[in-house]
């Protein structure tokens, strides 16, 4: 893949991410209108992220990392991909049948595992109900995961990003119809996570249908190409468990505040943005077209796109850690602060927001280092790094929550997220010249920061003058569209003058490769 058609690939499904996300803030807000950080809005949040956490352990992950490599080098040899990915569909279907069985069966343990601080008021009851009416959807949404990957390594990156938009849309109707016809809140919530796992699961299968690829459940066969995908999946799946050990310390502690899961739940969408964006799309881009380059033997191909997605994650990245951190307060007010919201809660979210932003490059970055392991199909090394990073983490949490309160998971998070960066920096240097940043990322990396530095500044003082604007309820979201817009229009043009970038870079990303 060319570095224009490649950056086209991030800019596809960062695009598409992004209007998720820009969902998902509005799924939020009506969340927090209707619910605030209640009982009934911690307790549906810790069932829903309980299916999303076993996701990213099964699929996401670690599974997917293991499948992707392998499906894309059987695609580009002609070693009969559609075997392969019909045995992975059917393994899969069945350790998640069983395991979505186990799970909904042990609901009050799960919970308890997440939030023992629930124990012994309404919110243990209600997030047991609502886990155990949505549980299944780990079921459909790893599937989605694994069909996902298939539709990457055609460079199909559009249907795979559509997923996401699907199921906030769903979940914006849900909450609209049950305010219009007074039905409970959390029970639509919790019921309208398995319709969108159907939906989902329904929309992705077409779309790789229509690739030739229809999969269907099957008994599973311990072939040698399973073996091989287990082999390479073990270590990755491990490494998704202790990332999740990292999310369980974190609700664990915040359970013991109330309020705080509603208020890193917040904040944690809002720095997902960026992350998402730019994180999900190089994860998703890189991988396959990394693992087909290096099957080629083309280090200077493999050099070229590690760089480019490495400069693409810092130029957007950057400037947005910076607006997290500078502007957090503005940001969750104007969001957020409706309803049933209090100002306290705009606080505390606005300090875990804050925190967040500062280890969001870090989280990024990782999405660049990641594909350099996976596509080796070296998934022992990244598991080891979890490990440290998940002791650094439980550690910081657990040791400074009687110091800083629910704020402790936050940095907790983002330390260890620095950590983990750190290791996979240091394990790439025996990788040749395919992990090594070329002259053009290190010529633009520092010019980045000056003019990310110089945003901060001007989006400082821009938040002090227009404050009275910010508060005002008529005129907050024109005062807050103001600021993010002035602090954008710094940014780009202070880093056109000084050489961040060069506009014509941004032209040829945008323009269709010609044959």
């Amino acid at each position: 893949m060319k570095p224009i058609r490649l950056v086209r690939g991030f800019l596809t499904v960062g695009a598409w991410t992004f209007g998720s996300r820009l969902l998902g803030f509005a799924r939020d807000m009506m969340m927090a209108a209707y619910l605030g950080a209640g009982p009934v809005a911690e307790a549906f949040l810790i069932a829903f992220s309980l299916p999303n956490m076993f996701r990213r352990f099964f699929a996401e992950g670690a599974f997917n990392m293991a499948f992707v490599p392998m499906f894309a080098k059987r695609l580009e040899s002609g070693e009969d991909p559609k075997a392969f990915a019909q045995q992975a569909f059917s393994g899969l279907t069945a350790v998640l049948l069983i395991f979505t069985l186990i799970g909904t069966a042990l609901m009050p343990w799960l919970v308890w595992a997440m939030a023992s601080g629930f124990h012994g008021d309404e919110r243990f009851t209600l997030a047991v109900l609502y886990g155990r009416i949505g549980f299944s959807y780990i079921l459909f949404i790893s599937l989605v995961a694994l069909l996902s990957g298939v539709l990457n390594a055609f460079g199909k990156f559009t249907e795979a990003s559509l997923v996401p938009v699907l199921m906030n849309l769903i979940f914006i109707i849900a909450m609209w119809l049950a305010d219009r016809f007074g039905w409970d809140m959390g029970l639509t919530l919790a019921w309208t996570v398995p319709v969108t796992g159907v939906a989902q699961f329904a929309f992705t299968w077409w779309a790789a249908h229509r690739l030739g690829f229809t999969l269907w459940p099957g008994v599973p066969r311990m072939s040698p190409e399973m073996r091989r995908l287990l082999v390479i999946a073990g270590p990755a799946v491990l490494a998704g468990g202790v990332v999740q050990v990292n999310l369980i310390v974190g609700r664990q502690v915040a359970s013991f505040t109330e309020g705080a899961v509603a208020w890193l739940s917040y904040a944690d969408r809002l720095y997902q943005l960026p992350l998402g964006v730019v994180g999900i799309a190089i994860g998703t881009v890189l991988l396959p077209v990394l693992s087909r380059h290096l099957r080629a033997g083309d280090a200077v191909a493999s050099r070229d796109s590690f760089s480019r997605g490495a400069e693409f994650a810092l130029f957007l990245t950057l400037p947005a850690a910076v607006a997290l951190v500078v502007i957090a307060g503005p940001l969750i007010s104007v969001l957020y602060d409706r309803g049933a919201w209090r100002p306290e809660d705009t606080v505390a979210t606005a300090l875990a927001l804050a925190i967040y932003g500062i280890g969001l490059p870090a989280f990024v970055l990782q999405k660049v280092l990641q594909p350099l392991y996976y596509a080796r199909e070296d998934t022992r090394r990244p598991f080891y790094y979890a490990i440290v990073s998940m002791l650094v983490n439980a550690g910081f949490a657990v040791g400074m929550m009687p110091v800083m309160g629910f704020a402790a998971a936050a940095w907790a998070t983002t330390v260890s997220g620095w950590v983990m960066l750190a290791q996979l920096w240091w394990g790439v240097r025996g990788m040749g010249d395919a992990a090594r940043l070329d002259a053009r990322f290190r010529k633009r990396f520092w010019r980045i920061t000056i003019a990310s530095a110089a945003m901060g500044v001007v989006l400082w003082l821009a938040a002090d003058a227009l404050a009275p604007m910010l508060a005002e309820r008529g005129a907050r979201w024109g005062a807050l569209g103001l600021l993010c817009g002035g602090g954008i229009v710094v940014y780009f043009g202070f880093g056109a003058l000084i050489g961040a970038y060069r506009p014509g870079d941004l032209k040829s990303m945008l323009r269709r490769k010609r044959a």
